[in-house]
């Protein structure tokens, strides 16, 4: 018997509260670090530590689903993950000493991770993945920007667990929506005499292409301050400047969802990329502050606008969902590898040209990783589901 899948804005909500919930914690970063040294007395070493413990857990999470998303009921897991997502974070609301509270983070990292992955990969079956993924990506920075207005509020008047409870909170609400995930978990049948050749290179190219994206765009954007002191900017200019760039990176995600599939993916890969490299370019020789503010705007836009189209074209490759899974862990590695990328090359040049040259390499590396495997679809009779 067939079993009813969820209508397209079912599964649109469930993707999007699932995922901005669940990243809503890396992204107010900044906010829970200087709480978690005011109130539990935590060094850097300490804060830095619980939060790689967050990274890990959700990258790692990638691992046990590419076993599960083939086998196990997309709806079922949802259910299960979100479950001990919210116990998680009551738990660490709850708990007193540092050890247990790394405990706590790891679990709720990890479901958070598989949360993400479920997610992704339910964008990737959506009709249409590009606005998926566009809207995927803009959920998180509304709800990050939110929760960044609402944490300080909240921890000066009910301290640290505030916070954690406001992540259960809200994953209570959104609970209902794991019916808005796809019933089944099988992908839709491949055309008949589909090579398998071809699509693994096409994901593996798909993949270094996000990884290169990740390192480009997570190199530059840790140091992005540090560009701007270097330049003589004041903390507070700079500060004030990163603040506004987040309505850019809205607005970046906006397009792109409203965009979605209406026009040929790779004009828009290369003007995303292009506009990123841009702005690198201009981060170049100490700019003054109307130089430094047009590059962050455009960087900011850019980035959000070009990986709901990359991510597309990879959930074109294999709507399995496990390719998908991978690319939880590739974002993961690129996010990791980026700073330290970045740290060694200002070793050898702290006036950031071999990071921004770096960087824009890199970006443009994965432009042609992504056009290489699209221009592969193209010139192979069995490989036109690109």
């Amino acid at each position: 018997m067939h079993k009813i899948q969820p209508s397209p804005r079912l599964q649109m909500t469930a993707l999007i509260a699932y995922a901005a919930i669940t990243a809503s914690i890396l992204l107010t970063t900044p906010v829970i670090a200087a709480q978690l040294a005011l109130e539990r007395g935590l060094d850097a070493a300490q804060v830095g530590l619980l939060f790689s413990i967050e990274h890990s857990g959700m990258s790692l999470a990638a691992l046990p689903a590419l076993w599960w998303l083939k086998r196990v009921n997309w709806r079922y897991a949802a259910t299960v993950a979100a479950s001990i997502y919210i116990i998680g974070n009551i738990a660490s609301a709850m708990v007193e000493d540092y050890g247990s509270l790394q405990v706590a983070r790891a679990v709720s990292s990890f479901a958070a991770g598989s949360l993400m992955i479920l997610s992704l990969s339910c964008a990737a079956r959506h009709p249409n993945p590009s606005r998926a993924y566009g809207a995927w990506v803009l959920g998180q920075l509304v709800l990050g920007a939110i929760c960044l207005a609402v944490l300080p509020r909240l921890y000066g008047h009910f301290g640290l667990p505030a916070g954690y409870l406001l992540l259960a909170g809200l994953m209570i609400i959104a609970l209902p929506l794991a019916r808005g995930m796809p019933h089944s978990n099988r992908a839709k049948p491949a055309p008949q005499g589909h090579a398998k050749t071809f699509p693994l290179l096409k994901a593996l190219l798909g993949s270094a292409a996000l990884l290169g994206f990740y390192v480009a765009l997570s190199s530059v954007w840790t140091f992005i301050g540090a560009i701007g002191k270097s330049a003589g900017l004041s903390a507070n200019a700079s500060g004030d400047i990163l603040a506004v760039a987040t309505l850019f990176g809205i607005g970046g995600a906006t397009t792109a969802t409203a965009i979605g599939g209406r026009w040929r993916r790779a004009p828009l890969l290369c003007a995303g990329f292009g506009m990123m490299i841009v702005s690198m370019g201009l981060l170049m020789s100490d700019p003054q502050l109307a130089r430094y503010t047009l590059a962050i705007f455009i960087f900011k836009f850019t980035w959000t606008y070009t990986l709901p189209f990359i991510l597309a074209n990879l959930a074109a490759i294999d709507q399995s969902g496990r390719l998908m899974g991978i690319s939880n862990l590739v974002i993961g590695t690129g996010i990791g590898t980026g700073p330290i990328l970045a740290g060694f090359l200002i070793s050898h040049d702290p006036s950031f040209s071999y990071l921004l040259i770096c960087s824009a390499s890199i970006a443009a590396l994965s432009l042609l990783l992504i056009l290489s495997g699209r221009r592969l679809a193209s010139s192979h009779p069995l490989t036109q589901s690109i």
